[in-house]
């Protein structure tokens, strides 16, 4: 999944950045407003933390900015205006969650993951895809029979990307961007190596093929039944 952080305390900023990648997001910052929200417009993000007190342009005024354009994208204030008024405010706009520094990083990667896995229309954090479990809190998959797969950050993060957009094909363009952000070229080889890898780990544990290469449209998660835990 594919950050974006706004913020302009620079010990925060790199503290958020540090943080979130060592959990395998893909990560882009941006210290002032006007920044922050060129990048939106470039880039294909999960999820926004948006600071409220920016150079340049005001967080809110990004708030609004952003949901002209895109009502989908899931955006969480982290910011020390803490009056009520202000965090109404925030919601009221479109911000999908508020959290008031100062914060508990655990408590803010908690929020992250419970607005991401809205993406998956569901409330728990293990999802059910066939007889596979991914879970993604411990970031693990198991098979029904509670064996743990050996599955490499990447390969996870793939798994994860596909279930998220289960029902259309993502390209390897999108994979790279989401997954491996600016640090992968777009004419890198390895997303192919690690779906291959994914799909021959998946299936030591399935009668199935969980995932299918369309030519010419990308990776898709096929049609088994599966449902939320």
């Amino acid at each position: 999944m594919r950050l974006l952080i706004i913020e302009d305390e620079e010990d925060i900023l790199n503290a958020l950045d540090y943080g979130f990648r060592k959990l395998g997001y893909v990560v882009d910052t941006a210290s002032d407003g006007e920044e922050g929200l060129e990048l939106v417009y470039i880039n294909n993000y999960d999820l926004v933390i948006l600071d409220l007190n920016l150079p340049s342009i005001d967080g809110l005024d990004i708030l609004s900015r952003i949901r002209k354009d895109n009502e989908e994208i899931k955006i969480l204030i982290l910011s020390a205006r803490s009056e009520y008024i202000d965090r109404i405010k925030g919601l009221d706009m479109g911000a999908n969650d508020y959290l008031v520094k100062p914060f508990d990083f655990g408590e803010l990667v908690a929020r992250v993951r419970a607005l991401l896995r809205r993406s998956f229309t569901q409330s728990t954090s293990k999802i059910k895809c066939g007889n596979m479990i991914i879970d993604t809190s411990a970031r693990a998959v198991y098979s029904d029979k509670n064996e743990r797969l050996d599955l490499a950050p990447k390969e996870f993060a793939i798994f994860e990307y596909l279930i998220a957009n289960k029902g259309r094909a993502v390209s390897t363009e999108e994979l790279i961007e989401h997954i491996w952000g600016e640090d992968a070229s777009m004419f890198s080889n390895s997303i192919k190596v690690h779906v291959s890898n994914l799909r021959k780990k998946l299936s030591e544990y399935s009668d199935s093929d969980i995932i299918s290469n369309i030519r010419g449209a990308g990776y898709i998660i096929n049609e088994v039944e599966d449902n939320d835990l």
